[in-house]
């Protein structure tokens, strides 16, 4: 693993050793406390509000099929991290979806370029049966200014730490509605925290949105195969 002007790099696919490394040299959170848990659904940051203090506010969100079934099989997607699993981005699937987690999104953008390695904390994790009770766990939030709708939902939102090229927050969510329509949906607010971000940020949004796509994609592949 190289530190290269603030940045977690390696030459190849990074090994979990070195994504521990990252995280034992990675500080604590880069963004404001009071944001802490704002991607929450229907928290009381607004895009707007969100937006006047700098940051890049992205959502996505796509139908991924009905019933509990597609519930359940959405749900463990995202416990073992199928979500990201994108080839030029991923997380170790073994990683533990659970508040106070740290791990790294290994990213690659081009062939010749290295690996970063960027860590994150998760923040928070909802998870609401269909009969709207919660086991929700939060270290910043508390649920009555959770998620509303009909049905369950599980989600978890992740924090960048020191190290990050962005600071900001970023949730992923799998949702059944009053219709039992099952949504899988991404949720990020942004800012650059990186010299390489800010000059480049026009770029990085484009790329944000490309990333959210992306894995709704890998989303719907995965329950597709599950069937």
């Amino acid at each position: 693993m190289v530190w290269e002007a603030g940045l977690f790099l390696s030459l190849g696919r990074p090994t979990q050793e070195q994504q521990k490394s990252c995280l034992a040299a990675a500080g604590g959170f880069n963004y404001d406390a009071d944001l802490r848990g704002a991607t929450r659904p229907k928290s009381e940051a607004s895009d707007k509000a969100l937006m006047e203090r700098g940051f890049f506010v992205n959502r996505s969100r796509v139908l991924i099929g009905s019933g509990a079934g597609t519930f359940v099989q959405a749900k463990s997607a995202l416990l073992s991290w199928r979500h990201l699993s994108l080839g030029w981005a991923n997380v170790e699937p073994e990683t533990a979806v659970k508040v106070g987690t740290r791990f790294c999104i290994c990213y690659k953008e081009v062939i010749p370029f290295p690996w970063v390695m960027l860590p994150l904390q998760i923040a928070y994790v909802i998870d609401r049966d269909g009969d709207g009770r919660s086991k929700s766990k939060s270290k910043s939030m508390s649920m009555s200014k959770g998620s509303g709708g009909g049905g369950g939902m599980f989600a978890f939102g992740s924090g960048t730490l020191q190290g990050h090229l962005l600071a900001g927050e970023e949730r992923f969510s799998v949702e059944v509605d009053e219709e039992d329509r099952v949504w899988y949906e991404v949720v990020s607010l942004s800012k650059p925290a990186h010299i390489l971000a800010t000059l480049c940020y026009p770029y990085v949004q484009l790329r944000q949105k490309h990333f959210a796509r992306q894995s709704g994609q890998a989303i719907r592949r995965h329950l597709s195969t599950a069937k």
